[in-house]
Order: structure tokens, then C-alpha cells, then sequence
């Protein structure tokens, strides 16, 4: 009884599809107000794309090893269509740390949202250094992406991290959501 206790409290109930959605769905719109607030410049960018793509992550970096996991919402401005996705991403390089982001992709061409939407792969340099708490508001970063044609912001959330790190980020579509 105890040991089912303990589970439950890590890891609680698991969330219906539509709450899973609307809890994605609050992120999104959640981390746009706050990119336009930030870089007004950017609304026109996602108006004007063949797409983008909002992604809620948790990153985490204990010495040479970081991983980061999420989940976010790709929209097609070609068709309107809306994909529910996945993210876990892993690497190596020097960092420490924990630290909750956006991460809002901008398709600039057809080939890089199709690539995206067909292969989900992503291979970043990311250097940041970043010391706040919820009261100190948040970071905007521009992380160096490896997609020509894409363009990435990258908000946190709240967190520490201080890293250098190299990751390969894996993004795919959520059977579940869709």
C-alpha cells in the first residue's frame, strides 16, 4: 500500500488526452504573449513563416551529461494544421543545473518545416548562463541551431543553469494527441 502511495505521489494520475492538449494548448499561448512582449518583431516573423512550432521543456545538466524533455504544438501556416509533439533531447558538455524553457521554432522555408515535420531532428550548440528565480522574471536567449531555414527563441522559464553543452534533440509527433 505504502509503495503505491509513494508512486502515486511522484508521479499522480496520468492526465486525459484533452487535458494533455489544454494544458499544451495554455503553453503555447502562454509563451507567445510572452515572446511578443519581449521581441515585438517575432509576430510578424510567425505570421509570415510557412510555420513554427512552441515547445515547454525541462532541461537538466548534472556535470558532462544533460537530457531535457517536453512537449509543444506545431502549426502548419500553410494548412492550419496542429500537431501535437514530443521532445527528449540528450548530450554532453560541461554543465549544472535545472531549468524550465520555451523554446518556439520560426519555419522560415517549405523545406525546413517539412524536414521538421517528417524528421523531427535537431542538433544545437547551446552556451547560457542563467541565475533566476520567479520573482527575477526571465531570460530570452537565441540558441545556434544546426536547421538552416529555422530560426529559434528560447525563453526560461525560471531555473539555474550555467552550461555548454552540445545536444542532439529528437521531436516527434504524439500518438496519444493527435
Amino acid at each position: 500500500m505504502l509503495g503505491s502511495v509513494q508512486v502515486h505521489a511522484l508521479f499522480g494520475d496520468k492526465k486525459s488526452a484533452d487535458e494533455q492538449r489544454k494544458e499544451l494548448q495554455k503553453a503555447r499561448a502562454d509563451s507567445l504573449q510572452k515572446l511578443y512582449a519581449e521581441q515585438p518583431s517575432a509576430k510578424a516573423e510567425l505570421q509570415s513563416a510557412k510555420g513554427y512550432a512552441v515547445f515547454s521543456n525541462t532541461g537538466i545538466n548534472v556535470l558532462v551529461v544533460s537530457t531535457g524533455n517536453g512537449g509543444g504544438i506545431l502549426h502548419d501556416n500553410r494548412t492550419g494544421k496542429e500537431t501535437y509533439m514530443k521532445m527528449f533531447s540528450a548530450g554532453g558538455g560541461w554543465g549544472m543545473g535545472v531549468k524550465s524553457f520555451s523554446a518556439i521554432f520560426i519555419f522560415q522555408t517549405d523545406e525546413a518545416l517539412d524536414t521538421f515535420q517528417q524528421e523531427g531532428w535537431d542538433f544545437s550548440a547551446q552556451a547560457d548562463a542563467n541565475l533566476e528565480s520567479e520573482s527575477e522574471g526571465a531570460g530570452m536567449e537565441t540558441a545556434v541551431t544546426a536547421m538552416p531555414g529555422t530560426k529559434i527563441y528560447q525563453m526560461t522559464d525560471a531555473g539555474v543553469a550555467l552550461q555548454a553543452t552540445l545536444q542532439g534533440t529528437k521531436f516527434w509527433a504524439d500518438k496519444d494527441l493527435n
